[in-house]
């Protein structure tokens, strides 16, 4: 794994997933190494060659310039983050994510935070006293061996359901991020999410070569035909909205 430690130039960003959004992303690149992630695009502005999930840039600066930035920031919500994942392991050990939430808390500035970690609760007793907060963990299948194929240095599936019951019994805003659709039993997944999510997100996958590849490696051919992302989304449709639960189908 090559680290690097640099200072960023700003960190609170216009956000083009939806309008009046920011996003702060303490950390280039991620340690989870998932698969399928949208982000590697970043590498086109790295340089770095390495695999994605190889290499970390950490912005030790990024604390600093949001107090500065924060005090002149509009209302807006802060998405935690984008395109890394703010409680990597590295975390850990810089805590930048922590000590950005403690900025954005004293601004009361909304936060929408997504992760695949359980990490996350270190922070619960900063995230119990923002006026709005939301919190979601991907969980992408009910497989712990589709998991381990697809996202290989991620928190188990058991963690972060934990993790999600934790944050939800605190009071907080729950949510699960179901994206990409992973080979799953719809039925077995809702049921494990029950009672422990406010809203949920189902998203599919752009299935590029590599990961059609990974799919026939492991005998998942199912998971690529044309009707697969149809019937799954709209089974956890059902399922959620039966108990009540809100379901937004992002594409």
């Amino acid at each position: 794994m090559k680290v690097q430690e640099y200072k960023a130039k700003t960190i609170l960003c216009r956000s083009r997933i939806s309008a009046e959004t920011y996003c702060l992303n303490p950390y280039v690149g991620c340690q989870h190494g998932c698969r399928y992630c949208y982000a590697t695009f970043m590498k086109r502005f790295t340089g770095h060659r390495e695999r994605w999930g190889e290499f970390v840039d950490v912005k030790i600066n990024s604390p600093e310039l949001l107090a500065k930035e924060a005090r002149r920031a509009h209302r807006w919500e802060v998405i935690v983050s984008s395109v890394t994942d703010p409680y990597q392991p590295l975390e850990r050990r810089y805590e930048l994510t922590r000590q950005c939430l403690q900025i954005l808390l004293e601004h009361q500035l909304p936060v929408s935070i997504l992760t695949k970690s359980s990490l996350v609760l270190r922070d619960i007793d900063l995230l119990a006293r923002f006026d709005q907060c939301e919190v979601g963990l991907t969980i992408t299948t009910d497989k712990e061996e589709i998991r381990r194929v697809f996202e290989p240095h991620s928190s188990p599936i058991s963690e972060r359901l934990s993790a999600l019951e934790a944050l939800h019994r605190q009071g907080l805003r729950t949510y699960a991020f179901i994206g990409p659709i992973l080979p799953q039993d719809p039925q077995q997944l809702a049921e494990r999410l029950r009672r422990l999510v406010d809203f949920v997100y189902i998203d599919r996958m752009n299935y590029c070569g590599k990961i059609v590849g990974l799919y026939r490696r492991h005998g998942l051919e199912f998971g690529l035909e044309p009707g697969y992302f149809h019937h799954i989304s709209l089974r956890l449709k059902e399922i959620f909205s039966a108990d009540g639960v809100e379901v937004r189908i992002v594409f």
